[in-house]
């Protein structure tokens, strides 16, 4: 009588390939997100409260970083900009005046052009009476206004923002958990 097969042992992997395997996987790993934050989305944290109730101090977001290089900056778009006195802090702010528009803030309200601008992200217990002479933004630089009109620092202060100031546009919040989701 034969005796009953005995059952075959799988071989084993050597060790030191499954470490290379797991260490081909991290490299691949940790350069997509490098890439990913470099060429095309940066986190930020908000600092400050110039543009409550949109955005709240300390809230995560996510910068397109890219979205500029095929379309053009919109009026009313959030963007993260390095501060034009100081380019070594940034500063984020919502796009009011595109490059040859004229400003004017006439007792908090703002015209672009001539023509009265509706802002129905601003609570009026945000808004700012006060008057502001008539600014032209030069070929190549934007107009800025924070949404809490009573506490930021922009434009009616400082001037223009220069386009090549310009890291991205502001698109997604990830912390709190509360406020996650797109950017509208």
């Amino acid at each position: 009588m034969d005796p009953a097969p005995q059952p075959q042992e799988k071989p084993s992997r050597p060790f030191w390939l499954d470490v290379q395997v797991w260490l081909r996987d991290v490299t691949l790993s940790v350069g997509l997100a490098a890439v990913v934050i470099v060429f095309l989305y940066q986190p930020v944290k908000v600092e400050g409260t110039s543009m409550l109730p949109w955005l709240q101090d300390q809230e995560r977001i996510f910068v397109n970083k890219f979205v500029y290089r095929f379309d053009e900056i919109q009026r009313g778009d959030v963007i993260v900009f390095r501060f034009p006195l100081d380019p070594s802090k940034s500063y984020i702010k919502r796009v009011i005046g595109l490059p040859g528009d004229r400003v004017e803030v006439l007792q908090g309200d703002v015209y672009v052009n001539g023509e009265l601008v509706p802002e129905p992200y601003i609570p009026p217990e945000y808004r700012d009476r006060s008057s502001h002479p008539a600014l032209e933004a030069p070929p190549g630089h934007v107009y800025v206004l924070g949404d809490h009109r009573n506490t930021s620092n922009d434009s009616r202060t400082w001037g223009t923002v220069p386009l090549e100031f310009v890291t991205g546009k502001a698109v997604f919040a990830y912390w709190p958990l509360e406020r996650f989701g797109a950017l509208d």
